[in-house]
């Protein structure tokens, strides 16, 4: 059964400027639709397919006016042919990703910033899933789109990158606001929360946020989106730097990379 059946679209997120709508596709795919309320704007991040999102966007009357890629594999970038073709919309990729997502018409890098409509979009570069993982951060509203780099008790396998480079890259999403609400592109929350409980040393209050998740998978409702605050509580791969906790699951006095590096081995053989 796909892991993410639910109702054509949620909207996630709503303010007097911003909304973000979340649309379920393939079998545990998220794409994500910002629509700019005050200069009528809309954006998709990372379009899995494409007949969603254009069902999506002639049930509101919008048009596109942005695609924002996180990085080049097929499930975040299946859709941009075609909506670029319909829609005539720009498509931002990471520099790097240029020549592997041909549709790519501009490339960013760490500390560009963006605008779209009357918001701004921070990239940061986080490497380790793959070489060219770019996330895009709102600060005014605090949201963060961040592909496959984190997800719900989870990260993202290293298809390019090394377990370091991953790891640097998890800090830096570590020193946003604890409120900062975490939008990752898969539902692999019950998964991911199996393998928390088996590492071990999680706080108390652990049970009862789980059996809200598991609540909402039985409904077929996403547990996306997340927060900082509770992945730095139930996240293990966000407490590499925690000398205690590393000791707590037998990586006493270890660098932070090379606790990460074995939870990730860990998680990898699923043992």
């Amino acid at each position: 059964m796909p892991q993410v059946e639910t109702q054509q679209y949620l909207e996630v997120y709503s303010s007097a400027e911003l909304s973000v709508f979340q649309l379920p596709v393939l079998n545990d795919n998220y794409i994500f639709i910002l629509r700019d309320k005050l200069k009528l704007l809309t954006a998709v991040i990372d379009p899995a397919e494409a007949g969603c999102v254009e069902d999506f966007l002639d049930e509101k009357a919008w048009t596109l006016d942005f695609i924002f890629n996180t990085h080049h594999h097929l499930d975040h970038i299946g859709g941009n042919i075609n909506l670029k073709k319909r829609y005539h919309c720009p498509v931002y990729t990471s520099q790097y990703d240029r020549s592997r997502i041909s549709t790519s018409d501009f490339g960013v890098e760490e500390g560009d910033v963006l605008n779209f409509g009357a918001q701004t979009l921070e990239v940061i570069s986080t490497p380790g899933h793959t070489l060219g993982h770019i996330v895009y951060f709102l600060p005014r509203h605090q949201l963060l789109f961040c592909g496959d780099t984190v997800f719900v008790m989870g990260c993202g396998r290293l298809f390019e990158g090394d377990a370091q480079m991953m790891w640097e890259s998890l800090e830096k999403i570590l020193k946003l606001p604890a409120s900062t609400r975490i939008f990752c592109a898969h539902e692999y929350t019950l998964a991911n929360a199996r393998f928390a409980l088996r590492v071990g040393r999680l706080p108390d209050s652990f049970g009862p946020y789980l059996e809200v998740l598991q609540n909402k998978r039985m409904a077929f409702i996403p547990t996306v989106p997340t927060t900082l605050a509770e992945e730095k509580l139930y996240n293990p791969f966000l407490k590499a730097a925690d000398s205690q906790w590393a000791a707590a699951i037998g990586l006493p006095e270890k660098p932070a990379a090379e606790v990460f590096a074995t939870l990730r081995r860990r998680k990898d053989l699923d043992i």
